[in-house]
């Protein structure tokens, strides 16, 4: 694939025990889009898909490098779409460089990634993982499942969710991104609100998608339809 070539390529960035192939492929989402022309350059995380999976938290440090490395020392930016954690590592890649991207657009994520980690949070779908959460808590149960997919390695996700956090991003940072932005969340999402995140940027929308919750996401028609309508290819 020439990701040099004058038609801005759309990178895409999968979610926390995902991969491109599981997210955008499976969907039909990246068909759609190559076949209104885009060219797309899937990414999958370190932990995810065919990238490697360490087990030592330590080696997910830097969330972003996967990405960075995809897009190489281009002259020109590109647009791209990340969900979850995803949309945390192609925010982190913006931050880096906030020139990196022509159009990102942000899915499922909201004003906690303005705050400050808290790790009773990442023990608490850890133990979704282990099989040692709450009976009642569904949400850490969803988490565990999600992990234990066919392709995937619990252990290796695990890591990714004990990773070395560094600062929260903050809104000086976020002002300086030049990408137009849109922030894509489902209305039954736990990573609401996102009023913050959505006024940190210079130039964003926010899109919130109707009885969606958090997993559900990418393969919304809501979702799809906005998608399509960013990046010009309806």
């Amino acid at each position: 694939m020439n990701i040099n070539s004058a038609n801005p390529p759309l990178v895409m960035v999968h979610g926390w025990g995902g991969s491109h192939q599981e997210t955008w492929q499976k969907s039909g989402v990246e068909q759609l889009l190559t076949e209104s022309g885009r060219t797309v350059i899937g990414v999958d995380l370190l932990g995810h898909g065919t990238a490697a999976k360490p087990h030592d938290p330590a080696a997910y440090s830097d969330i972003s490098e996967p990405i960075r490395t995809a897009i190489g020392a281009r002259s020109s930016t590109v647009d791209a779409v990340g969900f979850s954690l995803g949309a945390i590592a192609l925010l982190h890649a913006a931050t880096v460089n906030p020139n990196y991207f022509r159009r990102l657009m942000l899915v499922g994520i909201g004003n906690g990634v303005l705050d400050e980690h808290d790790p009773s949070e990442t023990q608490r779908i850890v133990g979704g993982i282990e099989g040692t959460s709450a009976t009642d808590d569904v949400l850490a149960r969803q988490f565990g499942n999600y992990a234990k997919k066919t392709s995937n390695d619990p252990s290796a996700l695990k890591a990714v969710l004990l990773r070395p956090r560094s600062k929260p991003f903050e809104p000086k940072d976020l002002k300086t991104i030049s990408a137009r932005v849109s922030v894509v969340i489902g209305d039954r999402d736990f990573v609401l609100p996102a009023d913050r995140l959505i006024e940190s940027f210079e130039n964003c929308e926010l899109t919130i998608l109707k009885n969606c919750d958090h997993f559900a996401t990418p393969e919304n028609f809501g979702f799809i339809d906005r998608l399509l309508e960013f990046f010009g290819a309806e």
